[in-house]
């Protein structure tokens, strides 16, 4: 059974997706606890599926490091095996990424290296493209730079909105996360190799 933190900022509508796939029991792996960096709606998910959460706020602490010094200790804690980065609107500073990764993974709405940063879907639609997609990484110290574990295109219709075109890249983004946290509790896929 796969251990899994997952930390958020906003709705949490991708843990949402991850904790329904642990409802079933063969699924090899468990959601452990819940973070955030602020009061993130999707912290109620946790009390709806029985799940600790917990809270870092970013704004407690002096600068990036000193919060990423009381966020690695949060994460100890609970002892995961796998770290996700799921909404989770902050870069995380370098020692998370020393102490976590190759077992830490982020979603990004987005084919990269193609439209890296806080507004892909946004920088997508500005660029005029016709596909964009979704993709999953072990997170680095890059900004969406880390070595790609699974993407899928996702077409860009005409008249998308921001909104609409966000809407089809979730669904993705979701699948790919879940089958990735399957192939990684089952062994089909070694992060080790994915950070050689």
């Amino acid at each position: 059974m796969l251990d899994l933190v997952v930390l958020i900022s906003g709705a949490g509508s991708n843990l949402r997706a991850l904790l329904d796939a642990t409802l079933d029991p063969d699924f090899p792996a468990r959601v452990v606890a819940i973070g955030a960096d602020r009061d993130a709606e999707g912290l109620a998910l946790g009390e709806e599926y029985g799940v600790p959460s917990f809270t870092v706020p970013f704004t407690a602490y002096p600068d990036r490091e000193t919060w990423g010094e009381a966020l690695i200790e949060q994460i100890r804690g609970w002892g995961p095996d796998l770290v996700v980065l799921s909404g989770l609107m902050r870069l995380v500073p370098p020692a998370v990424v020393a102490e976590f990764s190759p077992m830490l993974l982020n979603t990004h709405p987005a084919y990269l290296p193609e439209f890296p940063g806080a507004h892909a879907v946004r920088d997508a639609l500005a660029a005029g493209v016709d596909r964009t997609g979704a993709s999953l990484i072990v997170v680095d110290d890059s900004v969406d730079g880390g070595p790609i574990l699974a993407q899928e295109r996702v077409p860009v219709l005409p008249g998308d909105t921001e909104t609409s075109l966000h809407d089809r890249i979730k669904p993705v983004e979701r699948r790919l996360l879940i089958d990735a946290v399957r192939d990684i509790a089952t062994r089909r896929l070694n992060l080790e190799d994915s950070h050689a």
